[in-house]
């Protein structure tokens, strides 16, 4: 403890899948922050792993509960603290919220997530859902008796919601600061550059929802992502096409801006979902592309380095895929700023690799994608 807290290490308790040996294999993972330096022990057989050395590509904000990050080709997922020191110095740092984008505000979900990200949040996941009736009433169960909560269960189970969790220093208060007030015409008058008096309405139709204690926000957050929440995605698989925001455009903060481009483009986002896509998965979906592009392996690796955003493009009928594809631009970034500029990858890609997006090619592979991340993948 004296020595973690004196040489800043923070240590957590990771997991990696070893599919050779179809085994989960456990470490302790060390992280000093003065070097980017890490170290690996093997739990199990109570050994080193991998002794201290530098890792540039890691940074302390990467490191949290519930996080994957490649090391030397292995996909590690965090999944606890492994001492107290860790766990004291970053409980508030790395504070956990909800969000829900309700559905009178599903149309300006881009900006809305735009407006998150340049609000200093970290995404850690993120779902596209209908809630039921059953399950609006399970969520809001403390307002049961009070006058407005059967409008607000008919509300919240009258079409499509996004949950959100989010991560942040103090993230509960800092999240609730940027949503503003509760009524929104109080929100425009108290607080009109915060979420609600931006895109809500009324104190019904707000805009979102924000968790209001540690304890709500432990409680929801488990409602929407905990092991057992299995809450339905939205994906329609008609007349659709699959767009995925690659792993780098996420950590630029680019994810809102590129949703918020899609929609003005006159497509419709009818499923939405945050991945942590594993190698094996990665190396599948991008099959059609070994032996063919010389950067096959530079998309598996790309793909895997970190949380991306999948959605279900529709909004043009049969000529959906083909019409997005052209929307996407060319493959490479510098071509499509010169010969496409508005494209999404000339606007948001930086080369071949980070280009942003991907799309799928051929039209007749659109609904084979998106059923490979909504119906094989999605929980």
């Amino acid at each position: 403890m004296a020595s973690a807290a004196q040489d800043g290490r923070f240590s957590f308790i990771a997991e990696w899948y070893d599919p050779n040996a179809a085994l989960t294999r456990r470490y302790q993972f060390l992280f000093y922050p003065k070097d980017t330096t890490i170290e690996m022990y093997d739990i199990k057989n109570r050994r080193l792993f991998l002794k201290r050395s530098a890792c540039p590509s890691v940074h302390l904000e990467d490191l949290y509960v519930g996080s994957t990050v490649n090391i030397h080709s292995r996909q590690l997922t965090f999944v606890d603290y492994a001492d107290d020191f860790t766990r004291r110095a970053l409980t508030s740092v790395k504070e956990k919220t909800l969000c829900i984008i309700k559905p009178d505000a599903i149309s300006k979900f881009g900006p809305i997530i735009d407006a998150i990200y340049d609000g200093g949040f970290l995404v850690v996941n993120t779902k596209m859902t209908r809630l039921s009736r059953s399950d609006a009433e399970e969520f809001y169960a403390e307002h049961v008796g009070k006058p407005f909560y059967d409008n607000l269960v008919r509300f919240m189970s009258s079409g499509p919601c996004i949950g959100l969790e989010l991560m942040a220093d103090n993230g509960i208060t800092a999240w609730r600061a940027l949503l503003g007030p509760t009524d929104c015409s109080m929100a425009r008058s108290d607080a009109p550059h915060s979420i609600r008096a931006r895109f809500g309405t009324d104190g019904t139709k707000n805009a979102c929802h924000g968790s209001d204690s540690v304890q709500s926000a432990d409680r929801e957050t488990n409602f929407f992502f905990g092991p057992s929440a299995r809450k339905p995605n939205t994906a329609t698989f008609r007349d659709c096409t699959c767009c995925i925001i690659k792993p780098t455009a996420v950590k630029e903060g680019k994810a809102g801006k590129i949703m918020t481009t899609i929609t003005n483009a006159g497509f419709q986002v009818t499923a939405l979902e945050m991945f942590h896509v594993e190698k094996a998965n990665s190396e599948e979906f991008f099959e059609v592309y070994k032996g063919v592009v010389a950067e096959y392996m530079d998309m598996v690796t790309e793909l895997t380095s970190g949380p991306c955003y999948v959605m279900e493009i529709t909004g043009k009928g049969e000529e959906t895929p083909q019409a997005f594809r052209e929307f996407v631009g060319p493959a490479d970034p510098e071509i499509a700023r010169q010969l496409r500029p508005n494209t999404l990858r000339a606007l948001f890609g930086s080369d071949k690799i980070h280009n942003a997006v991907h799309c799928t090619d051929l039209p007749t592979d659109g609904l084979m994608e998106v059923e490979y991340f909504f119906k094989i993948l999605s929980d």
